[in-house]
């Protein structure tokens, strides 16, 4: 069983995050109401990321390595991917301003790193 099944993790702390979003082109209001609840799951080959908030909830539904178009928090349309490295499930996000989201899970936390060109940021979740 993978440390992360079962599991819901809450946004703890937050750092870079709104420069993060001002270098994707995230308005204001968007920016300041993201404080999430996130969720994966998996049923056989198929994988589902939950991202709750008091903006909206969004799912996302992936097989590992294969392709697929998502339309991000903010609507912008792009192409992921996501690999699974160990504990690590890596997003590469390709579209206008490409971006990666490496999300590293343990028992009691995930550590998500999310890199736009030059801007990185990170964001810690505890495990409810």
């Amino acid at each position: 069983m993978a440390v992360w099944e079962g599991k819901k993790y809450k946004l703890e702390k937050s750092e870079n995050f709104d420069e993060y979003m001002k270098e994707l082109g995230v308005d204001m209001v968007l920016r300041n109401s993201v404080s999430p609840t996130v969720e994966l799951k998996k049923d056989g080959d198929n994988y589902s990321f939950t991202t709750t908030s008091t903006f909206k909830t969004t799912t996302v539904n992936f097989k590992l390595g294969e392709e697929f178009d998502e339309e991000t928090l903010d609507g912008h349309k792009v192409k992921s991917v996501f690999t699974l490295d160990g504990t690590k499930l890596v997003q590469e996000q390709k579209g206008d301003k490409p971006s990666t989201i490496i999300r590293e899970f343990t028992n009691s936390e995930l550590v998500t790193t999310l890199t736009l060109n030059d801007v990185k940021s990170v964001r810690v979740y505890k495990a409810v």
